[in-house]
């Protein structure tokens, strides 16, 4: 008998989402009735405003939403969605301009698919969000990690890119508000990059979701307001997953020039169709609707990102930037690496987050899942007393 073919080589080679394999053995631990506390997924805890579940619930009362509809998105939803560009990001596109995808991600992946060739170079700022990666690898480029550490707030900067690029390098992945790190980019320092990216015809993937979560006074101004000539060769993400605690109705877009939405359009049209129709009824709400709930969401995380940083760096051998943007804190715990701790030898960051989990009942994300070793991703958008209970843990754990 023939044996038989193998799976793709190409997915094999993907590794699973580490963000939602950590989040997974937290929940299965939970399940088991163990009171371990979880700040591994990047999941508002807040319920979705009842003003965008009202408008799902009236939709699903009229048929039309029971039928396909265009594939790249609701006519109305894409309008709501060019507003928002313009009105958050000082871009007017066309509503043709602009796909509705399923999730965040998804516009992720078909950004990649639509301007990354063979062989492609792709700058990655790292710490990066574990998907970019794989995403580039998908759409077969080579992902080229700049790396910038905590003495740096996480931030590149264009001598690091110049240094990275060469004749392969075909797009830029600029993220701000980070995840993982919650770092904000200057308008200064995002000009300076839109310039050189647009100099030297480079695409710039710009993942935007994050951008309504900024602190402290601060904005994150779009790459595409500090350098107006660059929208021609910019793609932003974006979706209301974050914002609006709708990380489960799975809504998110793509904006960018003709040519690139046009790939990318057949692409959704062969991959998936439309978004769920009940969802971009209920993205339009959140798009079109009070804003105020969002407001208070923003500030609840505010107050936690302030507790959470302060007592963090409460424990010895933690170093905490103080983010700015999205709800992540990316402590550099290097100091507690090369030691003993209860007697187990920590050294890297994916030993320690193994050690944390096991010791305390306390999930955290390993700096492996977004670049070097030496850090943790914990993730605020979780309960206040939950939040405050696993950092004193952490505390006790290190004292």
């Amino acid at each position: 008998m023939t044996e038989r073919a193998p799976v793709s080589r190409k997915l094999s080679s993907i590794a699973e989402s580490a963000t939602l394999k950590v989040d997974a053995k937290a929940k299965a631990l939970k399940s088991e009735g163990k009171p371990v506390i979880s700040y591994a997924a990047g999941e508002p805890d807040f319920a979705t405003p009842q003003f965008i579940v009202d408008a799902a619930a009236e939709a699903l009362r009229d048929p039309a939403n029971f039928r396909y509809t265009p594939a790249a998105g609701l006519p109305v939803l894409r309008e709501a969605i060019a507003a928002k560009t313009l009105r958050d990001s000082g871009l007017e596109v066309s509503p043709s301009q602009v796909i509705v995808t399923n999730g965040g991600k998804q516009a992720v992946y078909q950004a990649f698919q639509a301007v990354v060739n063979p062989g492609d170079e792709v700058l990655l700022p790292a710490p990066y969000w574990t998907t970019y990666p794989e995403a580039i690898a998908l759409a077969d480029g080579v992902p080229v990690e700049v790396f910038a550490g905590a003495d740096q707030d996480y931030k590149v900067t264009v001598e690091q890119l110049e240094a990275a690029r060469t004749d392969r390098t075909t797009a830029l992945v600029f993220v701000s508000p980070s995840n993982p790190t919650g770092s904000v980019y200057t308008p200064e320092e995002t000009a300076a990059i839109g310039q050189w990216a647009l100099e030297h015809g480079i695409w710039v993937i710009s993942d935007e979701i994050y951008q309504n979560l900024v602190y402290e006074g601060a904005r994150a101004v779009s790459i595409v307001e500090a350098v107006p000539e660059l929208a021609g060769q910019t793609i932003l993400v974006n979706g209301v997953a974050k914002t609006y605690a709708m990380t489960g109705w799975r809504v998110g877009w793509m904006v960018g020039p003709a040519d690139a939405i046009k790939v990318a359009g057949n692409l959704q049209s062969h991959l998936s169709s439309n978004v769920n129709n009940i969802a971009q009824r209920a993205a339009l709400a959140a798009l079109t609707g009070p804003q105020t709930e969002a407001e208070e969401m923003r500030q609840a995380f505010d107050r936690r990102r302030q507790v959470i940083v302060a007592e963090l760096a409460k424990i010895p051998g933690v170093t905490v930037p103080v983010p700015l943007g999205a709800f992540y804190v990316y402590p550099d715990v290097r100091g507690l690496l090369g030691r003993e701790w209860r007697g187990t030898r920590i050294d890297t960051s994916l030993e320690l987050a193994d050690f944390i989990l096991d010791e305390v009942e306390v999930a955290v994300v390993p700096g492996e899942a977004f670049g070097p070793s030496g850090y943790l991703r914990l993730s605020y958008a979780l309960g206040d007393d939950q939040l405050l209970e696993g950092v004193q843990r952490l505390q006790l754990l290190f004292a």
